[in-house]
């Protein structure tokens, strides 16, 4: 099969189009011949090795254990272990792969669920790892109908989707994004649209009972600010900080300081587990969940489309088609 591969932790430089023998699989495994394959920031950290901590939490400390790249996963099931009862040769399915960005990649069946009809293996591809996240975080923003909710990095894959979720929910929506991006945004359905070059959220005297802030770096101060006084704030994964640990130290700080002020401060570990793979699908086919697809790229281009997306050009998700 072909893969996209790295065997060093580095830019896109170090990525290789190689050749490679179709996977094995264990008893309680499944090997999906692979359609799509979501590009998401989660791409970029595996094939970077950035920050440093996640090296430590298993991913390989001096080399990658995992030479393919990708997790996101849109295919048709190709063969199944002994053990494996949720799905059969031929079943199209999405969810997270140990290697998607390959012809053919092993993935649990309890990371696994049956594709959307709605749509198609592209858009499948954009949603188990950015729609897992957005629907955990609007989860644990306890969103209510009627409720204010702002949500930064709405134009992103994480953030076009807690758009569309949250909404779903009922909720008054607001989305923060670039200039570029505004129409975009209200696209999903955003009733209102902060264009963040031009104002500042934290300072327009506007207060949210929920903020889901998006791979964002505003301090926690400012995003406080923006809340109601008994408002919820969640933290979605993070950029910037050191080399060692990112953008994780607001996170920690978020859940050190929320016990003592009324506000309530907190984030998550994202898991892609059947039970949420089956709610973003629910979602999808009852027409309230569409991923936003920036464009798509051929295996051979993965280089291109993961600097397309560092560069911050991307609107929504980008998907590779294989």
């Amino acid at each position: 099969m072909k893969a996209i591969t790295r065997h060093r932790y580095g830019s896109t430089d170090e990525l290789e189009f190689e050749e490679l023998p179709r996977p094995e699989i264990r008893d309680d495994q499944v090997l999906v011949r692979v359609s799509a394959a979501g590009v998401g920031r989660d791409v970029w950290h595996l094939m970077t090795g950035m920050p440093y901590l996640m090296r430590i939490a298993g991913f390989g400390v001096r080399a990658p254990k995992q030479p393919i790249i990708g997790r996101d996963v849109a295919g048709t099931v190709e063969a199944v272990g002994a053990d494996v009862t949720r799905f059969r040769p031929g079943d199209q399915v999405f969810g997270t792969a140990d290697g998607s960005f390959a012809e053919y990649a092993v993935a649990e069946q309890d990371h696994l669920a049956a594709k959307p009809a709605a749509l198609g293996f592209d858009e499948a591809a954009a949603l188990p790892v950015s729609g897992t996240a957005a629907l955990e975080a609007a989860r644990r923003g306890r969103i209510q109908p009627g409720q204010r909710v702002l949500v930064t990095g709405a134009s992103g894959g994480v953030g076009s989707l807690a758009v569309q979720i949250a909404r779903s929910m009922g909720a008054e929506v607001t989305g923060v994004s670039s200039t570029t991006k505004t129409d975009l945004v209200r696209s999903l359905g955003a009733a209102h649209v902060v264009d963040y070059t031009r104002k500042d959220f934290t300072r327009n005297g506007v207060r949210y009972d929920v903020i889901l802030d998006v791979a964002g770096n505003r301090r926690l101060r400012d995003l406080r600010r923006a809340l109601t006084p008994k408002g919820r704030l969640v933290i979605v994964g993070g950029e910037g900080g050191d080399r060692l640990t990112g953008g994780v130290h607001r996170q920690l700080r978020a859940l050190l300081l929320s016990p003592f002020v009324g506000q309530t401060l907190t984030t998550f570990i994202s898991k892609e587990l059947a039970e949420d793979l089956d709610e973003l699908a629910r979602l999808a086919d009852a027409g309230q969940l569409r991923p936003a697809i920036d464009r798509t790229w051929s295996l051979g281009e993965a280089a291109d489309a993961i600097d397309h997306l560092q560069d911050g050009h991307a609107r929504g998700k980008t998907v590779l088609t294989i």
